[in-house]
Order: structure tokens, then sequence, then C-alpha cells
């Protein structure tokens, strides 16, 4: 079971005097990758200047420069143009070829990561841990998360583990209230491993379907904090051992190639299962889920490019990589 329903298409035949519906998904990802899509098919624009080029050493090596730009990474652009090279060397190509070429060539990297996030029903509640670095969009992750497994009929517990953060507690409240969904919190101090342990319990005692855990914000390199995340998983196994099931890290596009450390350290520490990117509309950045994809090959199970519930979707590669080069 897919964890997100997609959008349906518009009805071709809409009267102009009906109020203007919802831009489609392709519509708000395309938008949102707007900067980092920007920043390639100006930057390979550029080396055109409107006119086809032949394929050669100096070429490619330009091309190079535009796609470590936009945070593909030194590894993932050195492989991009040597595709590039073994297929169309000599060939005489203008910048939307191009960008049709590596759009098929990131696809590839992308298609073995692009997973929907799926809750196994055999695990009743299904946990979900939800951890990153402060200012990463956990809190707001988690309600949109649970806004969709309630669109599909899902019965969720949110869990405000950020104890640590009071607006955290009182943001996830207003996502309960919202999408109504039970909640599990307690006043801002409280001791988040016997949260996690209490509202696991509870959920199993209502029959919920979903459990989302948010957690406070952890820096990788504060290694008290890592412990205490660690302390949140030991604690959840004393009353099911193969609690969490998932344990999504949510990272920020805006941080460009410094995501690579955190998900070494979150990794490590809390046995990451897949990951979640958000603010891909707020940074020129958005390359970085193609190397996070081909270095880690971790799930991206969604991304997000807005604020609202509907701008966070499940990760398409081809759709991704089309949006990324300004391909329609």
């Amino acid at each position: 079971m897919a964890l997100f329903r997609r959008q349906t298409a518009e009805s071709a035949d809409n009267k102009a005097d009906q109020p203007e519906q919802p831009r489609s998904w392709i519509a708000r990802l395309s938008a949102g990758l707007g900067k980092t899509s920007s920043k390639l098919t100006d930057g390979i624009g550029s080396i055109f200047g409107g006119a086809k080029r032949r394929i050669d050493d100096d070429l490619l090596e330009e091309l190079e420069e535009v796609l470590i730009t936009a945070d593909l990474g030194p590894a993932t652009a050195a492989r991009l143009v040597a595709e590039l090279a073994k297929r169309r060397f000599d060939a005489e190509m203008d910048d939307q070829q191009i960008r049709e070429e590596f759009a098929r060539d990131i696809a590839d990297i992308l298609a073995p990561v692009a997973q929907p996030l799926l809750a196994d029903p055999a695990q009743r509640p299904y946990v979900v841990l939800v951890v990153g670095v402060n200012g990463s969009g956990k809190t707001t992750t988690i309600g949109k998360l649970a806004h969709n497994f309630r669109e599909e009929g899902r019965q969720v517990t949110l869990c405000a583990g950020d104890t640590f953060r009071a607006a955290a507690i009182d943001q996830l409240k207003i996502w309960a209230e919202r999408t109504g969904a039970a909640i599990e919190a307690r006043e801002p101090g409280a001791d988040a491993s016997g949260l996690a342990f209490d509202a696991l319990a509870a959920a199993r005692d209502r029959g919920d379907e979903i459990l989302l855990i948010d957690t406070a914000g952890r820096l990788q390199n504060r290694t008290e904090l890592m412990e205490e995340l660690a302390k949140i998983v030991r604690v959840l196994r004393k009353q099911d051992e193969t609690a969490p099931h998932s344990v999504l890290l949510v990272l920020d596009a805006t941080v460009g190639q410094n995501a690579h450390s955190q998900v070494e350290a979150f990794r490590d520490m809390a046995e990451v299962t897949g990951l979640v990117v958000t603010k891909l509309d707020g940074t020129a950045r958005g390359g970085v889920v193609v190397s996070l994809a081909e270095r880690f090959g971790l799930p991206v199970h969604a991304v997000g490019v807005g604020e609202s519930a509907e701008d966070l979707k499940p990760f398409d590669a081809q759709e991704f990589a089309r949006s990324l080069m300004g391909l329609a």
C-alpha cells in the first residue's frame, strides 16, 4: 500500500468561471526545483550559446563544472559526463539534447532509491521514528505524513518527542487536531524515551496503525545528543523488539553537500532506513539528492517543495530528473 495517493489530473474542460484548481504535483515539483533547474539550464545554455557544439574534452569539462555548482557532487558529475562521452563523443549537440541525456542518466541513478514508505500491516502500530538536525523540518514533515496517512483512512498516533522545544509540541498538537490523529505529549523537558515508550503502548491499546515519533533536533557532532537518540531506540525495543520499523532522516536540501555528513552520523547511531528531503524550493542545491542516492543508496521516500501538506509527495526518479534539467 503506497504512502500517498497520486493527485488526479485536472479535467481539461474546466470552465473559466470555476474556482482556480490547485496546481498538479508535477507543476509544484518543477516550480520547487526552479532555483536548481535555473542554475543548470542557464549554465548549460551559456556553454552552447544557442548553437550546437561538438562534444569534446573541453566541453565535457565545462559541463562537469556546471553540474558541480548545482551540488550534484564531483563524483556524480564525473559519472554523468563520462556516460555522455561514452555515447556521444564527437557528436554535434545542442543544450536541449544535453539536458535530455543528463536527465536520462540521473533518472537511472535515482530509480533504485525511489521507494514509497510502506507501512507493514503485520506491524501494528507501524513505528516511524523521525530524526534530523535542528531546522531540517522534522515536525512539519511528521504533520504532512500524518495528513497523507489519514487521507488513506489510516489510524495515526503522533508522539511529540521533541520535548526540548515547547513550540514543537504545540506545532504537533495543531497537526493532530487538523488531521484527526491522536497525540501523546508531555510538558517541555520531559524524558523523550519514556514518552516514546508510553506512546507506543497507547497506540497499541487504541489499535492504531501508524505511530509517528518526533525527536529533538540533534547535531551530528554532539555525542551526548546522539546517544539520547540511541536510547529512544533501545527503550522502544523493550516493548517491541522490531521497533522502530522505519527511521526517517529528514534532510534540509539547502545545506547541500553537508547532508552527506548528516547521513553518515545518523545512519550509524539510529540505523536510518530512509530519507525525506525538504526545502527543495528554497535552494539551488537540489542536485544533492542525486549525489546522496549514488553514495548511500538509501531509499528516498519523499521530497518537499513547499509548506502545505500537498507539497510533500513520494519521490519519483523520472519526474525529479526531468524537472531538475528543466524539461517537461
